[in-house]
This record gives C-alpha cells, sequence and structure tokens, in this order.
C-alpha cells in the first residue's frame, strides 16, 4: 500500500517522503513504483517524460524526523493496533502541530491512535485500496476528536488525487471491510465443508456476480493474516456469527500460508525475496511537505 499511496500522491503533483524501517524496504518500495510506472508507460497511460517527472517528487529516507516539514503524513503499517499507537506517539513527537496524521488502517478504531498524540483533533482514517493507484474510493473517518477542518482536509485532499471519498463512522470495518470479510470467511467455510473447490468458488463469483477477483484470490492478495485480524476485530466488536474465523483460515495463519507475499496461501506464488519477514509488516511513512514546497496541496499528509 505504501507504493501505491506514494505513486499516487506525486501524480497528484505533490513532493512525497516515503519512510522505512530500512534503506533496503525504501529501495523495496521504489522499485514498486518504478515498475508500476514502466507497465503505463509501455501501455501508452503515461509518457516518460511524466513518468520521470513522479519518480523525481518522491524521496526515501529510515528516519521519521525527516517528515518533519509535511503537511500530511498517512500511515501505512502492519495492522497490529500496538505498532501504530507507538508509530502515532512517534509521529506527534517529530511533527509540527499544525500538521494532519492520517492512518491507512482497513480496521482499526481511529480513536485509539488520535489519543497518542497532543493534537488528536488533527488526526483522521484515509482507507485507501489496493491498488491505491486505480481504485477510485477512500473512505473518510473522523474521530470523535477529529476537528471538521481536519476532516475536510482529508476529503479535499483525496478529491485531488482524483479518488471518491466517502466518509464512514470510526467502527470497525467501516464500510467495505465490514461487508467484505464476512463474505470471505464465508467463502473458506464453503470450501472447508467440501461444498465445491477453490477454483469453481473464486469462478462462481467473477462470473456470477461480475468481481474481478474471486474471494480466495483476494484473500492471498490482502494477506491471511490481515484476514484473520479484520474477522477477529470484527467479531469483538459486534459478535456476529459471521465474523468467527474459519478453522482453515486460523491453521493456514499458524503455518505460515499468507498468501503472495509468503508465495502461497490458496494458491502458489513466485516467492518474493524476504517475504516471510515481511509478513510482519514494518514501519512505512509518506509525507507531502509544507505549503511552498508541494504542488497542489493545502492540506498535509502522513503515512
Amino acid at each position: 500500500m505504501a507504493s501505491g499511496i506514494a505513486e499516487l500522491v506525486s501524480k497528484a503533483g505533490c513532493e512525497v517522503v516515503v519512510v522505512s524501517r530500512s534503506q533496503s524496504s525504501g529501495e523495496v518500495c521504489r522499485t514498486k513504483i518504478e515498475k508500476s510506472l514502466a507497465r503505463q508507460v509501455s501501455k501508452g497511460k503515461l509518457s516518460e517524460t511524466d513518468s520521470d517527472a513522479v519518480l523525481s517528487r518522491i524521496t526515501t529516507a529510515t528516519e521519521l524526523s525527516s517528515l518533519e516539514l509535511c503537511e500530511l503524513v498517512i500511515e501505512s503499517v502492519v495492522e497490529d493496533l500496538e505498532i501504530k499507537k507507538r508509530l502515532f506517539h512517534d509521529l506527534g513527537a517529530v511533527c509540527r502541530e499544525s500538521t494532519i496524521l492520517a492512518t491507512n488502517t482497513s480496521t482499526l478504531p481511529v480513536i485509539e491512535l488520535a489519543v497518542c498524540v497532543a493534537r488528536a483533533d488533527r488526526v483522521v482514517g484515509m482507507h485507501f485500496f489496493n491498488p491505491a493507484p486505480v481504485m477510485s474510493l477512500v473512505e473518510i473517518i473522523p474521530a470523535l476528536t477529529t476537528s471538521e477542518e481536519t476532516m475536510q482536509a482529508a476529503w479535499d485532499f483525496a478529491v485531488a488525487c482524483g479518488k471518491e471519498p466517502v466518509k464512514v463512522k470510526d467502527q470497525t470495518g467501516f464500510i467495505v471491510n465490514a461487508l467484505l470479510f464476512p463474505y470471505l470467511n464465508a467463502a473458506v467455510t464453503m470450501l472447508e465443508h467440501g461444498v465445491a473447490s477453490k477454483e469453481d468458488i473464486d469462478a462462481a463469483m467473477r462470473g456470477g456476480c461480475g468481481f474481478p477477483l474471486g474471494p480466495f484470490e483476494l484473500l492471498d492478495l490482502v494477506g491471511l493474516d490481515t484476514s484473520l485480524a479484520i474477522l477477529e476485530r470484527l467479531y469483538d466488536e459486534r459478535r456476529d456469527p459471521a465474523s468467527v474465523p474459519s478453522p482453515l483460515l486460523r491453521r493456514m495463519v499458524t503455518a505460515r500460508q499468507l498468501g503472495r507475499k509468503t508465495g502461497g496461501g490458496f494458491y502458489a506464488y513466485p516467492a518474493a525475496p524476504g517475504a516471510p519477514a515481511a509478513a510482519k509488516g514494518h514501519p512505512a511513512a509518506q509525507g507531502v511537505p509544507a505549503e511552498g514546497q508541494a504542488a497542489n496541496s493545502s492540506s498535509g499528509k502522513t503515512s
């Protein structure tokens, strides 16, 4: 998600700083962006000149202090509340009081992160969808403490990036995941009960419902560990039986068969270098420098 959000924001004309936990992970992020832009150039969707311009606006760093002058920081780390809370505490210490701190969480309560910083009114949820440069939706989630000014700035920024934002109450799963993951969970249960093969279930949902991906293809893309964590959160808040994770899903996560990022989940994939470590997630941040340094942006972002 970090590379996709960085590409998206740079395309909107903003200067972007991507902060990763190591130089190597920052290079991986930049390489992903380069490959994405190269594909667009090869398909005639982007000129070489514009591709070069997008890359020129993206820098990588390993220290959160590099985000000091950013107007907006969008957090995009592993879906773990304690890790995110520590990150927001640290961001609150290095960023200016006027900086908007946004979380790209897909499930966790935004208020839990807002109370970690002195300016809780400047914290908001901005949930992008994968792949961020392509998917049109951004869920904007104000916490109880989020000011109307911050909410509007996040909304306007999403629009400036060419997205279609929707406002959502700060509750687990927001709109999309609250509806999506019980469906994915039901597909795993159906497979576990031998109703049909994973291939046939995927084909049925693509052909019968017009979905671009079947449920097992989507689970592998999202990550089985992330999917399990989302279902557990949904159940903890709502006690809805549809959100009780399938035993098969739990067993696959225990076996570290997490999907694309580990080379295998419901389907097999070429393993990426360092994939098992990547399954644990790592801090990554993107920022837009302050006004006067960033084109077409009057609001701040952090990730």
